[in-house]
C-alpha cells in the first residue's frame, strides 16, 4: 500500500496550490479519502474528507469555501485545491485513506504560505 503526496510548496498569501495523492495497493474506490495537516507545534487537524464514490465531501469550518477536494477513481488519486491561503494554512498535509478500522497514510507535502 502506498499514498504519494505530491504538489506542496511556498506561495504568498491569497495564492493558489493543488495537491495530489497518488494511491496504490488498495481498492481506491472502496475507501473514503482525506486530507489532514499538521502545524509546527501543533497537532494533526483533519482538513476534509470525501466519500469512496465522490458524492459526498465535508470539510474543517477553517478551510471551507477556499479548499476543495475531489477525487479521480480511474486514476487512484484525489486532489485538494486550496485558494486563498493564508499563513495559517502553513504545514505539512497528509493524505489519508479509511475504511471500517482500516488506515492508510502518505508521507505528508510540506506547505508554507509566507510573502
Amino acid at each position: 500500500v502506498q499514498l504519494v503526496e505530491s504538489g506542496g510548496g511556498l506561495v504568498q498569501p491569497g495564492g493558489s496550490l493543488r495537491l495530489s495523492c497518488a494511491a496504490s495497493g488498495f481498492t481506491f474506490s472502496s475507501y473514503a479519502m482525506s486530507w489532514y495537516r499538521q502545524a509546527p507545534g501543533k497537532g494533526r487537524e483533519w482538513v476534509a474528507r470525501i466519500t469512496g464514490a465522490g458524492g459526498g465531501t465535508n470539510y474543517a469550518d477553517s478551510v471551507k469555501g477556499r479548499f476543495t477536494i475531489s477525487r479521480d477513481n480511474a486514476k487512484n488519486t484525489v486532489y485538494l485545491q486550496m485558494n486563498s491561503l493564508k499563513p495559517d494554512d502553513t504545514a505539512v498535509y497528509y493524505c489519508n485513506a479509511h475504511r471500517d478500522w482500516t488506515d492508510y497514510w502518505g508521507q505528508g507535502t510540506q506547505v508554507t504560505v509566507s510573502s
